[in-house]
């Protein structure tokens, strides 16, 4: 099976550590849920991964299937990134077909798949010629998830990929992203600040504070019973839909 291995990865911004020594694997039919607070080196770690930012030291490796090292120009055949903003992330001058061919025709896959794409995000053939700017912000992102699968990625990066959304439609967003990755076996990094989608949509859950992860586990165990100080205080801080509140007396 697909692992992408993590091993000492370190980035420094002018004498600052933005991520330090930080080490994890992801593997195939699998979900890590990358949580903490903003600037706590969470994206910085998604674009090393995705060779969008060179680390400092450290390492990423990649193994097929077969247990051997994926050659380094075919890395991002196998290892894909969903941003965080659709309304950025697409062209708004390109249709969808458009977004959606050039991955796979950069990666020698036939464009004939574009309908199979969109239909593997539930969307139907004749978003294909539609724009950005005639889609929701929901049907954008299914869009950039077509477009992260067009190569045959089998490690997915997903940085935020909700946090965009109205919430009335993420968790229809996140559904898709948990039924792909049973379906395609796919690893999954989820970077997230929304404790209760990293409990429910996650098989582990690593805590970054200040550049460092500094707890990890089930994500049962690290968030229903944390142990560091830092998760803690995440944890007292998320929103708690089930709490009554009141003021002078009155719910």
């Amino acid at each position: 099976m697909t692992t992408l291995e993590v091993r000492g990865l370190t980035k420094t911004f002018h004498k600052i550590h933005a991520v330090d020594d930080v080490s994890f694997t992801l593997t195939a039919g699998r979900t890590v849920a990358l949580v903490g607070e903003s600037g706590s080196g969470k994206s910085t770690i998604a674009r090393m991964i995705a060779q969008l930012v060179r680390p400092t030291s450290g390492e990423i490796a990649l193994t097929g299937p077969d247990g051997e090292p994926v050659p380094r120009r075919r890395y991002r055949d196998n290892v894909q990134m969903i941003f965080q903003d659709p309304f950025a992330s697409l062209n708004p001058f390109h249709t969808v077909e458009h977004h959606l061919a050039r991955p796979l025709k950069l990666h020698g896959r036939p464009r004939t798949e574009v309908p199979h794409l969109l239909e593997r995000v539930s969307l139907t053939a004749d978003f294909a010629h539609r724009r950005p700017h005639e889609l929701s912000g929901g049907q954008r992102q299914r869009v950039a998830i077509a477009r992260a699968l067009a190569p045959g990625a089998k490690v997915i990066i997903a940085d935020e990929p909700v946090s965009m959304l109205d919430v009335s439609i993420r968790l229809g967003v996140l559904k898709l992203l948990a039924r792909l990755q049973r379906e395609e076996n796919l690893a999954v990094l989820y970077i997230t600040h929304d404790l209760a989608t990293a409990r429910h949509f996650s098989d582990e859950v690593l805590v970054m504070y200040r550049g460092r992860i500094v707890e990890r586990g089930p994500s049962d165990d690290v968030l229903v019973r944390p142990q560091d100080p830092y998760t803690r205080r995440l944890a007292a801080a998320a929103p708690n839909p089930e709490s009554r509140f009141s003021l002078g007396g009155q719910p």
